[in-house]
């Protein structure tokens, strides 16, 4: 039989009994026994060739024989360890016995680490509890250690104290636990603790470890540190800028945080965000500059602690422009445009026009011969190159001054008697002009930039006609003035009828006279060789060369081109003289 037999809580276990007899006798009978509290057999099964008798006892429903006579005891518990005895009798070759123990484990739970509620401050005047162990429903009786970064902990007097704990279930399993008490120190707040539970199996010891847990440790302020984000070297005005107070307590500190004006702190405190040592300072500027103030209060030795930082707010002040000469600018003179401002930092300037366009860098701008139509807003854009996005900008006007110039006006205006037309005279001045008409009529002017338009509405009578129509613009350097001649329909379409004519008998002219030269030259009248040409080109034979000269009006077909808005028709080409010469 074997000495042990290992089954775990809730299995089967088999115990064999091996036997022989002299000169291969039968057995007799196999009996069956377990060894009771009281150290008495008390028998299980009695077997014999014919029978096989299950005693009444408490194993009666889970004990069972196989075929080579092994027994076999089903959901095992903690109870069953003990000694059970195979018998064997034969008769006159005596009886034999043998033992086997019946072990019986289970494993344990893997161990479960809870850390003492709250913290463990490193002032603690006594011995703290780090963390209590525990591990349910083993067999037999395991035990626990305890281990800090690896390293296992023993009982050590006023250093380190484990004290276990044993629980016996109704099952007859086993609880363990074990309660760690250790000093702490501010190293710790970075070391891991588990624990451990070893148990017997199968003649080996065997382990379950915990999970790794961290200590609340509470230690007080070494050191503060005060920034400023984004870094102070690089604060513009108008940004929004953060104070951030740090330090290495725990539990954190109360902080409150102070400006510096003149010999006194300023609280800013309430402006902080609450519990967080951080404060938001928004759309900061020149006054913002300064020096502030991070204050700890420790509330577990009530201990005080501050650290200091400069703020500087880079800006840009005082952009102006400078105009030389400072008196008017008159149309054909130049000017000098001055930039300047003030920063801590170096700074540089560019010129742009209205439109954006950059003109020139640097911080000085001559515009020369300048007019009416020259660009009269320009801006000075400051910059600070160490300091991105750090900028700003100023607009000056430079206004030219010079009498009225009429840029635009509606002659000749080709209009009918009674007709209601509509004069324009437009004009470009500074300062602004006055438009005066030399008729009556219901006038409307219109404004844009240095430009002035008048439109004047009238009824077309004859001495307007005959006049015709005056502008004059005037301001306080001058007065400009443009006559608007009106050209009767009526009588240019006459006149167009007479120069139709006058060019149909020209036509003719010309048609009989090439006839004429024709005629002659085949008649051998007039040589065609190069003596010939020579004899009609002499000065003597000038009496008989032929000119036809043509003159014609205004044609009505340039005239109705060229009318324009409103009726109003455009000047048609100055009457010319047109030559055809027949001498060659």
């Amino acid at each position: 039989m074997p000495a042990v037999v290992e089954v775990e809580v809730g299995g089967t276990a088999r115990i064999e009994c091996n036997f022989y007899t002299p000169e291969n006798a039968s057995y007799t009978y196999i009996d069956w026994f377990y060894i009771d509290r009281s150290n008495r057999q008390v028998r299980l099964f009695h077997i014999t060739a014919s029978e096989v008798v299950k005693d009444d006892t408490d194993y009666k429903n889970r004990v069972s024989l196989g075929q080579d006579k092994a027994l076999s005891i089903s959901t095992v518990t903690v109870q069953d360890a003990r000694t059970f005895v195979c018998q064997v009798g034969a008769g006159s070759y005596g009886v034999g016995e043998n033992s086997t123990e019946l072990s019986v484990y289970k494993v344990p739970n893997t161990p479960e680490i809870k850390l003492s509620s709250g913290g463990i401050s490193v002032h603690s005047t006594e011995i703290p509890e780090i963390a209590k162990c525990e591990s349910k429903n083993s067999f037999p009786l395991p035990n626990i250690t305890w281990h800090k970064n690896g390293e296992e902990l023993h009982d050590q007097e006023n250093q380190v104290m484990i004290k276990p704990t044993v629980t016996r279930e109704s099952s007859g399993l086993y609880t363990v636990s074990s309660t760690l008490y250790a000093p702490v120190t501010r190293e710790d707040r970075l070391s891991r603790y588990h624990c451990t539970v070893h148990y017997w199996l199968q003649g080996q010891i065997h382990s379950l470890e915990s999970q790794m847990v961290k200590v609340n440790i509470f230690y007080p302020v070494e050191t503060l540190k005060l920034q400023v984000m984004p870094s102070s070297a690089l604060v513009k005005e108008g940004d929004n800028v953060t104070l951030v107070c740090e330090s290495d307590g725990n539990p954190p500190p109360i902080f409150s945080f102070f400006k510096k004006n003149l010999d006194e702190w300023q609280d800013l405190s309430s402006l902080a965000e609450p519990n967080s040592g951080i404060l938001n300072l928004r759309d900061v500027n020149k006054s913002s500059s300064g020096t502030y103030k991070c204050q700890s209060l420790d509330l577990d030795n009530m201990s005080e602690k501050e650290e200091a930082v400069d703020l500087v707010v880079n800006y840009i002040e005082g952009v102006h422009v400078k105009m030389e000469p400072s008196s008017t600018v008159r149309e054909g003179e130049s000017v000098k445009l001055i930039c300047d401002a003030h920063s801590p930092v170096d700074l540089q300037y560019q010129w742009r026009d209205e439109k954006g366009k950059k003109l020139v860098e640097g911080s000085q701008l001559f515009l020369n011969n300048l007019t009416f139509e020259t660009s009269n807003t320009f801006s000075c854009k400051v910059m600070a190159p160490s300091v991105p996005g750090l900028e700003q900008s100023k607009e000056v006007s430079v206004a030219v001054e010079g009498k009225p110039r009429i840029v635009a006006i509606s002659s000749p205006l080709y209009v009918r008697q009674d007709e209601i037309v509509n004069l324009t005279c437009k004009a470009i001045a500074f300062p602004r002009p006055t438009v005066h008409w030399s008729i009556n009529g219901t006038a409307h002017e219109y404004m844009d930039n240095q430009h002035i338009a008048s439109n004047l509405t009238v009824r077309v009578s004859h001495d307007l006609l005959q006049a015709g129509a005056m502008c004059r613009v005037s301001n306080k350097l001058g007065v400009s003035e443009k006559h608007i001649q009106l050209v009767d329909q009526k009588s240019t379409a006459e006149s167009q009828g007479v120069i139709i004519v006058a060019i149909i008998v020209a036509i003719l002219v010309v048609a009989v006279l090439g006839a004429v030269i024709y005629f002659l030259h085949k008649k051998g009248k007039i040589p065609c060789g190069r003596a010939g040409k020579q004899d009609i080109t002499k000065p003597e034979a000038r009496k008989d060369k032929i000119v036809v000269e043509v003159k014609s009006d205004k044609l009505s077909e340039e005239a109705g081109l060229l009318q324009g808005a409103n009726g109003e028709k455009r000047a048609a080409a100055d009457q010319s003289e047109k030559y055809i010469d027949l001498r060659n």
